[in-house]
């Protein structure tokens, strides 16, 4: 099976008011990435192009950057999740922008309620970073609940708050302080890549996906990912997991890219979907 460890929710599927007025928040971006017209794809975009590029299952995150939208967001996961559960696994999110600690445990659980595998959070986009201490609390009770954390790591375009804040040694200080939470560190934490390889190997509870990023040059000498990528395919084969973050990135490209790059079969098969199937529990799913 091929298992697509993170994508977007449909825009469509967001809060109106929020809907609205999306682009204006993502300026700098489109600038640099040029996503404004594939954050416009729909629902049945979404299930047209995993049907088109062979992907058998797609975990539906709750991922935003701004705004206090995290309970309608969850709701609207679970409700498309839940129409097609052998395709589509749900993680929902917490509200990160309102200092409110009690508030956000009740998300998680609520997230938990709903049946949802885990939490999506983007600390630096709201002025935090991956060990804040508010968010302790959250990873705490998501610990507790035996859902999967996934945290935005690296690089971001939002130049409201500096990156430092989602360095992967940060995501070690949560593995140490919880050993038993699984982790994902969402995009891999470029430029970071290197110290990310050491945290996965250090906390085998540690993964990481490539999600909005361009496979093509993963194994390029000069692109930042050599450390990483001399890994995976012996010491870190168990801990990656393929995500393309659509809309952003198109399954199609991701899978070719992917394709052409030299990997053992073993890790291919354990990257496209069997990591992220054990990951989650999702083993039933194989026919």
């Amino acid at each position: 099976m091929i298992v697509d460890f993170r994508v977007r929710l449909p825009l469509e599927l967001w809060p109106a008011h929020v809907r609205d007025g999306f682009t204006d928040h993502y300026p700098q971006y489109d600038s640099v990435l040029g996503v404004s017209a594939s954050l416009q794809r729909t629902e049945a975009d979404l299930v047209a192009e995993l049907d088109d590029a062979g992907v058998d299952h797609a975990v539906v995150h709750a991922e935003h950057e701004f705004g206090d939208i995290a309970d309608a967001l969850n709701e609207s996961v679970a409700g498309f999740v839940a129409t097609a559960p052998a395709q589509r696994t749900g993680f929902g999110t917490v509200s990160l922008g309102q200092g409110d600690v009690t508030r956000m445990v009740r998300q998680v659980r609520r997230c938990h309620a709903l049946g949802l595998k885990g939490i999506n959070v983007q600390p630096a986009f709201f002025g935090r970073s991956i060990d804040d201490r508010e968010l302790f609390a959250v990873y705490a009770a998501a610990d507790e609940l035996g859902l999967v954390v996934a945290i935005h790591t690296g690089v971001n375009y939002d130049r409201k708050s500096p990156m430092m804040a989602e360095h992967p040694m940060l995501l070690d200080r949560v593995a140490c302080a919880f050993p038993g939470l699984r982790l994902v560190a969402c995009h891999a934490a470029w430029p970071w890549a290197a110290e990310l390889a050491a945290v996965v190997r250090r906390h085998p509870t540690v993964s990481f996906d490539f999600g909005g990023m361009s496979p093509r040059y993963l194994r390029r000498p000069d692109s930042g990912w050599a450390t990483l990528m001399s890994l995976i395919d012996n010491m870190l084969s168990e801990n990656c997991l393929f995500a393309t973050d659509w809309p952003v990135f198109s399954h199609g490209r991701a899978l070719a890219e992917w394709e052409a790059i030299e990997l053992k079969d073993s890790t291919r098969r354990r990257l496209l979907g069997e990591n992220t199937m054990r990951l989650l529990e999702l083993e039933a799913l194989v026919p």
